[in-house]
């Protein structure tokens, strides 16, 4: 068999750990350590095997750097959904896209049970415009067929200059035929915080993803509470981002104790994170909102206020990522593997990997129906209604204006959102029972 100077190294490696083995006193400890070396030394030169085989005989030539690469991304793809290897042009791809601004659809995909899915299209991009929606299967990018692709190679399919236009087709729950959207690609600039008033009376804030502004976001969004009766807090289609924004969001609302941890095989990577007792918002009644669409970072802030009580979770089933990622540079620093490392763990000690937070209460999304037939009058509503047309003439401008800015939340439109709409039902509750007490 022809070796090479690569195959020849590996030869002579062998033969130093098998000399090693032999000549160090007392041999091993224990027989199932010896077993696991000899085990993993032949399962390496089976390998070095399989490399020589494919030099030698596959019909055509192939670079010796190139089996090596597949090699490994095969093996990261078998570990889990999230672990992959990033080629140099891959990996200069995720730098640049971790810089901030670049040309994209607003969509976060990742892999379930071996298919492109997508986690959550954000709120105000293209993907979300073109009706893109949570759980949505990618069969194609343009005409390429995303069976057995990799994460990274959708990413960069999808990613290109603003203003060019790349063609999805969707596999849909409920939907017989398959959904063909065109979308043109823009710049990817989102604005993490939006903080709206629900009929005068309550806070809602919707985050729309944890980039590193959330907490202070959140924060200045609170200062508008102002004698607010209640907080609605949106997560529905939030992918997730910063863990330590997560934290700091949690810590507003809580006094004390666990936020989350996290396990892995390194000491170093088992993390415990707490509250701590300084400024938080511990009193003010909460609704959270969580549907397929959120993950990671949205599933630590929900399901810790869960697991202490302190907000009822309402909505759809989360998407189920409690993993961690590192990314580690190999080779030269040109190329990098993204691996799993740990998993997170919720205050009560439940994982959130494959599982998701499950609401307190489930409410699909949709409209909610009213008869414009069932109408009727009482002597209470003839009073308002003459009370309103006094006060009219001086309140009318405000509220056009307040409407105008997009900073108010109508009745009509919580009949448009069936889960916004009983998320404020429950907080009506909520400060009900709580003046009570």
């Amino acid at each position: 068999m022809r070796k090479d100077g690569r195959f020849i190294f590996i030869g002579f490696l062998f033969a130093f750990i098998a000399l090693f083995l032999v000549l160090t006193p007392g041999g091993l400890k224990a027989n199932t350590e010896e077993n696991g070396i000899v085990t993993r030394l032949e399962s390496i030169k089976k390998f070095e095997e399989v490399l020589s085989i494919i030099q030698q005989r596959y019909v055509d030539d192939v670079n010796f750097e190139d089996i090596i690469n597949k090699a490994i991304d095969g093996l990261l793809k078998n570990l889990d959904a999230h672990s992959s290897f990033m080629s140099n042009e891959e990996y200069d791809e995720f730098q640049i896209k971790m810089s901030g601004e670049f040309g994209g659809l607003g969509i976060v995909v990742g892999l379930r049970d071996g298919a492109l899915t997508v986690i959550s299209p954000i709120d105000d991009t293209p993907a979300s415009k073109a009706g893109v929606k949570a759980q949505d299967i990618i069969l194609k990018i343009d005409d390429r067929s995303t069976i057995d692709m990799g994460l990274n190679e959708a990413v960069s399919l999808m990613r290109g200059e603003p203003g060019t236009s790349v063609t999805l087709t969707l596999i849909r729950k409920n939907e017989q035929k398959p959904i063909v959207v065109e979308i043109e690609r823009d710049i990817i600039n989102i604005k993490s915080v939006e903080t709206k008033s629900i009929e005068g009376e309550h806070l809602y804030i919707k985050i729309k993803s944890f980039d590193k502004n959330v907490v202070e976001g959140v924060k200045e969004g609170l200062k508008q509470l102002n004698g607010k009766k209640g907080l609605i807090l949106d997560l529905r289609n939030n992918p997730g981002g910063d863990l330590y924004q997560a934290i700091g969001l949690v810590d507003l609302f809580i006094d004390s104790g666990v936020i989350v941890s996290q396990k892995g095989k390194l000491k170093s990577e088992n993390i415990v994170y707490e509250a701590r007792s300084r400024g938080t918002y511990k009193d003010i009644p909460m609704v959270v909102l969580v549907n397929g669409g959120s993950a990671s970072a949205s599933e630590i802030v929900s399901g810790a206020l869960q697991d202490y009580n302190r907000a009822i979770i309402v909505g759809e089933n989360s998407f189920g990522k409690g993993s961690v990622q590192q990314i580690i540079e190999v080779g030269s620093g040109k190329e990098a593997i993204r691996l799993t490392v740990a998993r997170y763990y919720l205050p009560s000690g439940r994982t959130i990997q494959a599982v998701g937070i499950e609401p307190d209460v489930k409410v699909k999304n949709g409209k909610i129906e009213v008869d414009e037939d069932d109408f009727s009058i009482r002597e209470r509503d003839l009073k308002l209604h003459l009370k309103e047309e006094l006060d009219k003439t001086s309140k009318s401008e405000v509220k056009e204006n307040l409407e105008e800015s997009g900073d108010i939340i109508s009745n009509e439109d919580l009949y448009e959102d069936a889960q916004l709409k009983t998320a404020v039902d429950i907080l009506k509750s909520l400060i009900i029972i709580q003046g009570r007490k």
